[in-house]
């Protein structure tokens, strides 16, 4: 039976504070597509994902029409494209523009997997998808690329993390006159998951079934509002049992959307991402969550320490509502992407030192941060490496998502507009670290890798 209670409550969480359906995303092998030649390859791909994907988005908002629950973005995820560089050849933005022509054929969002897996070195072909990266990523309008260089397993490669800081400063260059857009679809990730739903960082992982829907949910809306619920003086035992109860109500609600979607499509049902993303709305904001826990604004000291409690509560809430949950879940702290974040970073409560300190305890990482466009590369590259050793040491996913601001400096704002949102120019440490970043190599795996 249904209770009426319930229902009134998911109602208000709709309608006043923001939660949502994130993504509903299809993943999609690509393996069978490869062939000697790029182009037949290419023609393959785009088949395939227009084909698979072709009632993706019809199905998802006569979803959204059923349950009344807004399904923000419908996005496609492949195969990584490295490893078809990898049998093919040819020029790898060759396959770029090929997801981007399937991608608009079927109406999604965005299409993730310009993608290379090179955490312990380089197969054929992930040296030229790296290279290619910011021609495709301001060749396309969809198209998202990731590329993960370290893993608890394997160490970091650290040829790779001195490839992408060059990658992302290129990336903004090519698209300056798009507010640098490039870099905002390019993640460099440790310890990457294969069915993460959201972008820019979602790929099919080479271990996932031909076909599957990913669903990615989020509330931080309905979570600041359960917290501002309670009494000023509850314990904080008391705060994470509330966001427990809070998380499980929002995945089941992506639980009931991902299994509708899956049976209309006939595809398999894979996880539900059950993650704090926020967004430049007032209100639907993770540090507008740790300051109704007690701070008076994010940055400040005790704000590590909330969002530890924070991202642990929702990991336990949402693990209870379903059986697959997958991809990062937890709490995103993407400052462009988050009202609460943009105030802070504003104010100069919020540095990238601390923010930094807290990606060692959040879902990702440094997410959507806006540096000044003459940052050096070997400055991002390092940055890069110390992200990565937080995701390795700690047998968890970091990633990086930065955006140098052509022709901006510290305190001036980017804007992006949308999901993506505006930001203010951040400080980062210009002490030269190329001497490290140029040694190359691998930095080795820790020694809880050896786990066997």
């Amino acid at each position: 039976m249904l209770n009426t209670s319930d229902i009134l409550e998911t109602i208000t969480m709709i309608a006043d504070e923001h939660l949502d359906i994130r993504t509903v995303t299809m993943g999609i092998s690509l393996m069978d597509c490869f062939s000697e030649d790029a182009g037949r390859s290419c023609g393959k791909i785009y088949d395939k994902i227009a084909g698979r994907a072709e009632r993706l988005v019809a199905v998802c908002d006569a979803a959204e029409k059923k349950y009344g629950i807004p399904i923000i973005n419908k996005r496609i995820s492949v195969t990584p494209i490295a490893l078809a560089v990898g049998v093919s050849g040819g020029d790898p933005v060759l396959f770029a523009r090929a997801l981007e022509r399937a991608a608009d054929t079927v109406g999604v969002n965005f299409i993730g997997g310009f993608s290379a897996l090179v955490q312990k070195g380089f197969a054929p072909g992930d040296e030229r998808l790296i290279d290619s990266i910011p021609e495709a990523l301001a060749a396309t309008e969809r198209v998202c690329a990731s590329v993960n260089i370290g893993s608890t397993k394997a160490g970091i490669n650290m040829d790779a993390v001195a490839r992408m800081g060059k990658a992302i400063v290129c990336a903004a260059e090519l698209t300056v006159d798009r507010n640098c857009i490039g870099a905002a679809k390019l993640v460099v990730f440790c310890n990457a998951p294969e069915d993460n739903p959201f972008m820019a960082g979602a790929f099919h992982g080479p271990g996932e079934p031909d076909c599957v829907i990913n669903v990615g949910v989020s509330g931080p809306g309905a979570v600041r509002a359960a917290v501002a619920k309670a009494p000023k003086d509850a314990g904080l035992s008391e705060i994470a049992e509330i966001i427990k109860k809070t998380a499980f109500k929002i995945t089941r609600m992506g639980q009931l959307v991902g299994a509708e979607a899956s049976a209309a499509l006939g595809v398999p049902f894979g996880i539900v991402d059950l993650s704090l993303a926020p967004t430049p709305a007032i209100g639907d904001s993770v540090a507008y969550i740790l300051e109704e826990i007690g701070l008076a604004q994010a940055g400040g000291c005790g704000t590590t320490a909330a969002l530890a409690l924070l991202n642990d509560a929702v990991k336990k809430g949402g693990v209870m509502a379903s059986s697959s949950v997958g991809g990062l879940s937890g709490a995103f702290i993407p400052v462009s992407e988050d009202a609460g974040m943009i105030a802070a970073a504003e104010s100069g409560a919020l540095t990238l030192e601390k923010l930094e300190a807290m990606t060692s305890v959040c879902s990702v990482g440094l997410d959507m941060v806006i540096v000044p466009g003459d940052t050096a590369p070997e400055v991002i590259s390092a940055l890069i490496a110390d992200e990565a050793a937080i995701g390795m040491v700690n047998s968890k996913t970091t990633a990086v998502r930065l955006i140098p601001a052509i022709g901006k400096g510290v305190g001036d704002m980017l804007e992006f507009g949308g999901l993506l949102g505006r930001g203010p120019v951040m400080r980062i440490s210009t002490v030269d670290p190329s001497v490290f970043v140029k040694r190359g190599g691998r930095i080795p795996a820790p020694i809880q890798s050896l786990k066997n």
